[in-house]
């Protein structure tokens, strides 16, 4: 086989079989097969798409390119680990609140996370505002803190799934990030390679979502649930809302600070709901008894009375962070000007898309224009107005943590000019969680 071959047949329309797919991810990860292929190929996927079989082949390919997680041996039988992935939007930092929820009601939680992509910001990068923060570790490492604390995100590594990490970064700056069976396929990999027995996926729909309507949202938890079904998984896919940002804060130190103040039981309430939602039914599949209300209760009542909490500072302290930060998050990166954006008129904000506050973030220096550049953890948005709320002309909509004058200005421009619409009449209230797909 060739890899030209591969990539004039995928431009082209066909099918390709598991055994080119096989050939061409191994062919990436050895070298042997360079960057500018990859790119070639990973586009002709944008256009022509994957069926559900070759989505399949891809995963089960890149799952096999490295080694494979297996802890249940490190706890009685009968147990489960459970883990979380979202499929990427803006202030999304629910594994901040939700990881540390659940492992402090007894199930294990072992996570293997990622950097930002595009306007969506990455789990890693939050967790990397932490001072001493370590993502990167060895298997042994993962195993060790899974069965000594019972919670661990650690970083892409050399050994598990090597083909995503080298596909996750090209994707970010070849524009191939919102393809389908792509998303399927690195997400799935990641999740089976960590070993975990029930999985629970965040599939968000809207503006600011790789998925913009909810029937590619639903395809998409569907073929991933039956991705994770077929390699014997426990498997659930949440399908939420992403038109506007979740929560308040977007930005990496920003978001940190907000899942601090939900695991002190004083979050947002749109993003509190979503992480006592997908807590409940990480419980769920992990075997805990209960129905759903019941272990939604169970789990509001663990980020009230602290436990959460402590669970989480344990997490740092194991993976090297300054715990004496998080207790006190004004000591988090900061922005040198923070200063708000003002409403033009007064009414009800109709629209707040959460695609350009995410751009706005990156082009703050909260994200990555292309690969390998480093980010600014202090700057980002901080909203104060979201849809459905009333606003006076004057009352700031939102605060720019910003790192100059220039990109303060510019940042304001673009948030007043096609971030927010303000209208005469209130707009429905939107919806957060659109489906279950079990």
């Amino acid at each position: 086989m060739r890899a030209v071959d591969i990539i004039v047949r995928k431009r082209d329309g066909a099918e390709l079989s598991a055994e080119e797919i096989e050939f061409f991810i191994q062919g990436y990860v050895k070298g042997a097969i360079p960057d500018y292929q990859a790119a070639a190929w990973a586009m002709a996927i944008y256009f022509q798409g994957m069926t559900d079989a070759e989505a399949t082949a891809l995963t089960l390919a890149i799952l096999h390119s490295g080694e494979q997680m297996n802890p249940h041996a490190l706890f009685p039988p009968g147990s489960k680990v459970v883990d979380k992935h979202s499929t990427g939007g803006v202030g999304d930092k629910t594994t901040l609140a939700l990881a540390p929820l659940v492992a402090s009601l007894g199930l294990p939680v072992g996570k293997l996370s990622g950097r930002g992509l595009g306007f969506s910001g990455g789990t890693i990068d939050k967790l990397e505002s932490i001072p001493g923060f370590q993502v990167e570790m060895s298997s042994e490492q993962f195993m060790r803190q899974l069965r000594e604390i019972g919670l661990v995100v650690g970083g892409q590594t050399a050994e598990l799934a090597p083909a995503d990490g080298k596909l996750y970064a090209l994707r970010d700056v070849t524009g191939t990030v919102p393809v389908l069976p792509l998303i399927a396929s690195s997400i799935m990999s990641k999740k089976l390679a960590a070993g975990a027995d029930a999985i629970v996926l965040d599939v968000k729909v809207g503006h600011g979502a790789f998925m913009h309507n909810l029937d590619d949202a639903t395809h998409l938890a569907r073929l991933m649930v039956e991705i994770g079904r077929n390699a014997g998984r426990q498997m659930a896919a949440v399908v939420s809302a992403m038109d506007q940002p979740l929560g308040q804060a977007v930005g990496n130190a920003l978001e940190l600070k907000e899942a601090i103040d939900t695991l002190h039981d004083r979050g947002p309430a749109d993003f509190t709901r979503l992480v006592i939602v997908l807590a409940g039914e990480m419980l769920r599949l992990g075997g805990r008894p209960g129905t759903r209300e019941e272990l939604q209760a169970l789990a509001r009542v663990q980020l009230a009375n602290g436990r959460a909490w402590e669970r989480f500072r344990q997490f740092v302290a194991a993976q090297g962070g300054d715990v004496a930060v998080v207790d006190d998050p004004d000591l988090l990166p900061a922005a040198p000007l923070v200063e708000p954006a003002l409403a033009p008129g007064s009414g009800y904000v109709a629209e707040l898309r959460a695609d350009q506050v995410g751009q706005i973030s990156v082009a703050l220096g909260g994200g990555r224009q292309k690969k390998g550049d480093a980010i600014d953890y202090a700057v980002g948005v901080v909203l104060e107005a979201k849809v459905g709320d009333a606003v006076e002309a004057g009352q700031p909509l939102c605060w720019i943590h910003a790192p100059d004058a220039a990109r303060l200005a510019e940042a304001r421009r673009r948030l007043l000019l096609s971030a927010y619409r303000i209208s005469e009449n209130p707009p429905l209230q939107p919806a957060l969680i659109h489906k279950i797909i079990e």
